[in-house]
């Protein structure tokens, strides 16, 4: 997660279902015949071993520019072309290196109603990034891997992406963006974005859509809705131009995502709700050579990353 701006907070839930979802977010009738599954957390950490021997490998980061970041990629994009989806790399120029964005269409569902779910691949140059932002990675990698898995039939075409440069200001999703036709735009119903899901002293914030596109609160709510059903309590955040969620935001498209806090201090309210340690940040490794393997909170990792597959299979009808 870039260091960009700040936190603030307000909002909870409501029910999942079928295809409930309007104003642009809205699906046709739905005709997967899958629910939305349970991910096994184990099968997400072992993605996060491979991303820590990449780490470990090339100089103990995977940061923009770095030999790392570039063996990130492949090691998704080879999960994701055994699986069945149609993988495209945009390289960029960043800080005079080059960048790498992946994404991964399924081939099911209308091409020309999109729903994207990504975060980013890079982390910094201090450490091997295991949860800003091998978490999120990891587990749109599962959730990915599982739509193969399921030959997921959805109404809407899926899109999932890993952005590069994240940690640099955003710089691989504001290019992709920026570079995608203006009837490609169009095409994106929604961009759900995972940065951080395994804080080791987590939080549950889901992204305020408050200011945000038309369509954001509905794009929001089925991951509001799967933390209701496991009676895990949310707080809606307003991550402002923080993550990679911004870019789509500014190109008018509904945005919705979870996080499961940085470097802020967990408060007393927050630590009795969530179980957590008031006084502590919500990562203290953050951006630190601690954000290792060990630096994640395997429940916390378990509950969103159900939570991104129950949207995907929800938003996407």
């Amino acid at each position: 997660m870039s260091l960009r701006s700040t936190l603030t907070r307000g909002l909870p839930a409501l029910l999942a279902g079928s295809a409930l979802l309007a104003s642009g977010v809205a699906a046709a009738a739905p005709t997967t015949t899958s629910a939305p599954p349970d991910i096994p957390v184990a099968d997400v950490q072992a993605h996060l071993t491979s991303l820590s021997d990449i780490a470990a490998a090339n100089g103990g980061n995977r940061a923009h520019g770095q030999p790392g970041q570039k063996a990130t990629i492949d090691f998704i994009k080879g999960k994701l072309d055994a699986a069945g989806f149609e993988t495209a790399i945009q390289e960029f120029d960043a800080m005079g290196a080059t960048g790498y964005n992946l994404t991964a269409d399924w081939p099911a569902g209308d091409a020309n109603q999109i729903v994207m779910l990504g975060g980013h691949s890079d982390g910094v140059e201090s450490g091997p990034g295991i949860n800003d932002n091998g978490t999120g990675s990891a587990a749109l990698l599962e959730v990915a891997l599982t739509v193969s898995e399921q030959q997921l039939q959805p109404a809407k075409k899926l899109r999932f992406g890993w952005w590069g440069a994240e940690e640099l200001g955003l710089i691989g999703s504001t290019h992709y963006v920026d570079n995608l036709p203006q009837e490609e735009l169009a095409k994106i119903t929604g961009y759900l974005n995972f940065d951080m899901l395994g804080s080791p002293n987590p939080g549950y914030f889901t992204y305020d859509p408050s200011g945000q596109p038309e369509g954001s609160a509905a794009l929001q709510q089925p991951l509001n809705d799967y933390l209701a059903s496991i009676s895990v309590a949310t707080e809606p955040t307003s991550v402002g131009g923080r993550s990679d969620h911004a870019a789509f935001a500014d190109a008018g498209i509904p945005t919705a995502g979870l996080f499961s806090g940085a470097e802020q201090t967990m408060t007393e309210a927050q630590a009795q709700q969530w179980g957590g340690t008031a006084g502590e940040p919500f990562d203290a490794c953050y951006h630190q050579s601690c954000d290792t393997i060990d630096n994640v909170n395997v429940e916390a990792l378990d509950r969103l990353t159900d939570a991104v597959a129950h949207a995907a299979w929800t938003v996407s009808g």
